[in-house]
């Protein structure tokens, strides 16, 4: 519990800050009901909300195609060629920012991958038009990687109360080996690219960072002391 006013951590017991003298909150003390902003039968509907902002920004997202594959037929001899790179960032985008407003409540913890989905699509349509080559040896794995992070993150932190610290120490840690594996990747990948080892630079930092959050974690005491130390 911590003072409204100052910030100053309280024990649960303290009725005042002891510092500026401020009323604490405390779940005993019962308060008043304060007056509702709207009728009982006339509450906002977030859900109707929702569903018009994403019919609003579909057609948005949907106005911009016939132009642009207009043209591409204009100045490409008749050709569709750089038009399925747009439309294609255009769906990637809309999966990523649109796709949630459908749904009532929308869960992160299906949306995240549904997200990396889409721009490991989107990397597999420039890889193909381009004729690169690289999406299967180097995009498709970092993209996975980073999808497993981040899912097992918000996943974690979306149904678990505690143990933050753990779980954004153990994702720092992981990130980092996520560049070691990219530089190694692009060994494989580059035939002109050769390990120079730039990924053990981040990867000392992030796993110094993330063993410190551990750390925190498992030592209460020093854990109290940065609560205390930076208001958090």
């Amino acid at each position: 519990m911590y003072c409204a006013n100052c910030g100053v951590r309280l024990a649960d017991t303290e009725e005042r800050c002891p510092l500026c003298n401020t009323p604490a909150y405390h779940p005993s003390i019962r308060r008043d009901a304060a007056e509702p902003l709207y009728p009982a039968d006339r509450y906002p509907d977030a859900a109707r909300r929702g569903r018009q902002a994403a019919i609003l920004m579909t057609v948005l997202f949907l106005l911009p195609i016939p132009t642009v594959l207009i043209c591409d037929l204009r100045f490409g001899n008749q050709q569709l060629f750089w038009s399925g790179l747009v439309i294609g960032a255009l769906a990637a985008l809309y999966v990523m920012l649109v796709l949630p407003f459908w749904f009532r409540k929308p869960n992160p913890v299906i949306f995240v991958p549904c997200a990396f989905a889409a721009a490991g699509g989107y990397l597999w349509l420039i890889d193909f038009l381009l004729r690169g080559g690289w999406f299967w040896t180097l995009a498709l794995p970092i993209t996975v990687g980073a999808a497993l992070i981040v899912t097992a993150v918000v996943t974690l932190t979306y149904y678990l109360k505690r143990g933050r610290l753990f779980i954004f120490g153990g994702a720092v840690i992981a990130f980092g080996g996520l560049l070691l594996l990219t530089e190694h990747l692009l060994t494989v990948t580059l035939t002109d690219y050769t390990f120079v080892g730039w990924s053990l630079y981040p990867l000392t930092s992030l796993v110094l960072i993330g063993g410190f959050l551990l750390f925190l974690g498992i030592c209460r005491p020093a854990r109290e002391t940065m609560q205390r130390k930076f208001f958090i």
